[in-house]
């Protein structure tokens, strides 16, 4: 890598493709980009002449230094653009808000006795992988179906010894190839018949499932034929609710675009098998992009850059910049060829179209900004000097100062902004003191604001935590009146002039800086979204206690048992997940976890499985 402080002349830069990085002060990476000749696109942006759009003016005008990679070629430029700015999230690139994986479904087909499971990341392993379901309702409606009407096994015991069937068979869910009940052929024809299902092949499924069952009423097996009877009629249905779009289309993703006022809807509808199983809209506020081709490839290369796996053709409204790099790049990830397309007539087309209309509506519905005369609402409730489009909230969890942690929220005009959420061990204080607890966790969060010096080490238990946070227009206190005190002196200390309340329980109560106590007890729009946000960091705060707490004392538990050392432990804890899962666990189920025999699980039940565990919730 390479780095020089910017200057008019731009002649030593290679003519080479690669990869070039915005910085502005304090190194923040502001914009990541890649370019077929590096010394060509940066001209682009400071020759004198240069006709940049406001947004990227302004960029240019915050650049420091600028760093650049050379690469073999513009695929390699394509893969490090992506990686790079997953990596540091820059201000001036397209981002998705929504950074996290899709589920998947896997049948375990390499496994003796295949299940099925929910899964983030499909894995080259010989398994067969379903999805991704966006969002995940369809998924769980089909995991749910799955479990009530084919009679697969449901549990991840490894079965490399007999054991006693658990309580799913006897609810006649599983057919407990664990004890030897079930012959593997027969096993394996149930395992093909939840692959057709997931696939959506109805016809070839409901005329196996027939075929059996007047094979059973020929042998007289009345009652089991009656069973398949009744599951093909629950099939049929199933497969009716489903939407089948065109069979002949297989797996394909549809992406639309809409654009107005520098703003960019994107909505992508998912086909697998014929079937449409979900969609998803993104909003991406004031791009720099000023050509529609570059806004989709730059959202192309973000959302296929996660654990995705992309389908064999991928339609779209506009062709991206670079389509040749972009499916090369693609196939790579899928391990077979992938066609990026803009279709012309058909069945693709009329779908197409519907992801446009669908993105036209959804930017239509936030530009309009419906929230904003609640937030209006909660300026004139609380005597705001201005309204707050932004909102964050602090809370501390602890129980008799052990294991104490503070945790903060951030709203934004409508939705929840997980990505600036942060979880804090209490460093700083030893024993009961809520007051001094909330001081640390508010001037913690506070050092990493954007544009606020840091005066202290920070080190937040969520990844991440490095990226700076905007300053809300109004932050919320989960306390009454001594907590706001203590929060308005660590501003003050901050030099923060920002809007500040205490959000109090039992009456619900809003305590201002002038001394003035506020009732949310009603039923109104702004009193409802100001206990939601106060009830999130609350529910945040104590989840992060509770895990904690919980690791803590399973951990110290099971460290006073006998031959159960650091990775038994692990398993224990990655299998159960608490003490009490243990304790209800069978003898079988503990045996079979990873490295436990008999004899050990034995051990570990004799030593917890009648222990009692205090119960108090955190504060």
């Amino acid at each position: 890598m390479i780095s020089y402080f910017m200057t008019r002349d731009l002649s030593h830069i290679p003519l080479n493709p690669g990869v070039y990085i915005f910085k502005g002060q304090k190194e923040k990476v502001l914009y990541v980009g890649k370019a077929k000749s590096l010394r060509n696109r940066l001209r682009s942006y400071f020759q004198e002449s240069s006709d940049l759009e406001p947004r990227k003016q302004a960029m240019v005008r915050m650049i420091r230094d600028i760093d650049y990679i050379v690469t073999g070629n513009e695929l390699e430029a394509l893969v490090l653009e992506a990686n790079l700015i997953k990596q540091y999230k820059p201000r001036f690139n397209i981002l998705l808000r929504d950074d996290k994986n899709y589920p998947y479904i896997r049948l375990t087909v390499t496994e003796q006795w295949p299940r099925v499971e929910v899964v983030r990341r499909v894995k080259r392993d010989g398994n067969v992988y379903f999805g991704p379901y966006v969002p995940a309702q369809a998924m769980w409606a089909a995991i749910a179906f799955i479990r009530r009407h084919f009679n697969v096994r449901t549990c991840g015991y490894l079965l490399d010894r007999p054991m006693r069937p658990c309580i799913q068979h006897q609810m006649g869910r599983c057919p407990a190839p664990c004890a030897g009940l079930i012959s593997r052929e027969e096993y394996m024809k149930v395992v093909e018949e939840v692959r057709l299902f997931l696939l959506g092949e109805k016809s070839e499924l409901i005329e196996r499932l027939r075929e059996r069952m007047e094979q059973l009423s020929g042998e007289l097996r009345f009652e089991e034929a009656a069973k398949l009877r009744d599951r093909i009629s629950l099939l049929m249905k199933a497969f009716e609710s489903q939407r089948v779009v065109a069979p002949e289309l297989g797996d394909l993703d549809l992406i639309g675009l809409a654009r107005r006022d520098g703003d960019v809807a994107v909505s992508i509808l998912f086909v697998r098998n014929g079937i449409l199983i979900g969609s998803r809209d993104f909003f991406l506020e004031q791009v720099i992009e000023e050509e529609d081709s570059a806004v989709m490839q730059g959202f192309m290369e973000l959302f296929y850059s996660r654990e995705i796996v992309p389908p064999p053709v991928i339609a779209v409204a506009v062709m991206p910049e670079d389509s040749g790099d972009l499916g090369a790049w693609l196939a790579g990830k899928r391990e077979e060829p992938v066609t990026v397309t803009a279709p012309s007539g058909g069945k693709e087309l009329e779908l197409l179209s519907m992801a446009d209309e669908n993105a036209k509506l959804h930017l239509e519905f936030r530009k309009k900004r419906p929230g904003d005369d609640l937030l209006r609402g909660i300026a004139d409730l609380l005597h705001l000097s201005r309204t707050p489009f932004t909102i964050a909230a602090f809370d501390v969890s602890t129980i008799q100062g052990t294991d104490s942690v503070g945790g903060f929220v951030f709203w934004e005009r409508g939705d929840f902004r997980k990505d600036r959420y942060r979880r804090l061990k209490i460093r700083g204080v030893e024993g009961v003191d809520d007051y001094a607890m909330m001081r640390e966790i508010v001037e913690r969060v506070l050092l990493r604001t954007e544009g606020r010096r840091q005066k202290a080490e920070v080190r937040e238990e969520k990844t991440g935590a490095d990226r700076a946070i905007p300053l809300p227009d109004l932050i919320i206190i989960d306390g009454g009146a001594g907590q706001l005190e203590v929060a308005r002196d660590v501003m003050a200390g901050l030099g923060i002039r920002t809007e500040l309340i205490g959000l109090a329980k039992k009456p619900d109560s809003a305590f201002l800086l002038d001394g003035e106590i506020i009732d949310l007890e009603g039923r109104n729009a702004p009193s409802l979204l100001l206990r939601r946000i106060r009830d999130e960091v609350h529910r945040f705060s104590v989840s992060f206690h509770r895990r904690l707490r919980g690791k803590r004392m399973m951990e110290s538990a099971l460290e006073q048992i006998p031959g159960i050392g650091k990775k038994r432990r692990l398993e224990l804890l990655k299998r159960f997940g608490s003490l009490d899962a243990i304790r209800k666990a069978s003898l079988e189920e503990i045996a079979g976890t990873k490295g436990f025999n008999r004899k050990v699980a034995e051990k570990v039940l004799e030593l917890i499985g009648t222990g009692n565990e205090e119960q108090a919730g955190p504060s």
